[in-house]
């Protein structure tokens, strides 16, 4: 599973011009699920989400994760975080999951950050939609489940 978590002062989904979720200050979260993704992949990275640091404290220092801050989330299913261009001009996505299994996982990383007490919007699975943000700071976070064998997770 691959996350690009940006730090949000404001986000929006929209899908035929009608808006599904909407946040203030928290993160916008595009989710990525590989072909290979089970449930370890989807704790890993909901726990990694939950207590990332990135939220400033009272020294303006990056101390505090999304709870104690208060921040809101939208997660938006995006397959393409798997696209492959290595080849040619038109990338590949043979390592992105296929629909059932990518809502599956998309699903449970959704649900996994509730049960860590997250407030989470969703965007809407294998929709076109329309993502508004303000990227705060600019903060954007890169991670992925297959990380944590490197880093001994």
């Amino acid at each position: 599973m691959r996350l690009v978590i940006q730090r949000v002062s404001r986000a929006s989904v929209s899908v035929e011009g009608s808006v599904v979720a909407s946040i203030g200050r928290g993160f916008l979260i595009l989710c990525g699920v590989h072909r290979d993704d089970a449930a370890a992949d989807v704790e890993y990275l909901a726990q990694k989400t939950a207590r990332l640091r990135v939220f400033d404290d009272a020294e303006g220092r990056m101390n505090l994760g999304p709870a104690e801050v208060g921040a809101e989330i939208i997660v938006v299913s995006q397959f393409t975080l798997y696209a492959d261009c290595r080849k040619g001009n038109r990338p590949s996505y043979i390592e992105a999951a296929g629909p059932a299994d990518g809502e599956r996982w998309y699903e449970s990383y959704v649900a996994a950050l509730r049960v860590q007490g997250l407030s989470v919007q969703t965007g809407r699975f294998r929709t076109m939609m329309a993502v508004e943000l303000v990227n705060d700071g600019p903060v954007t976070i890169l991670m992925d489940s297959r990380d944590r064998q490197a880093a001994g997770a």
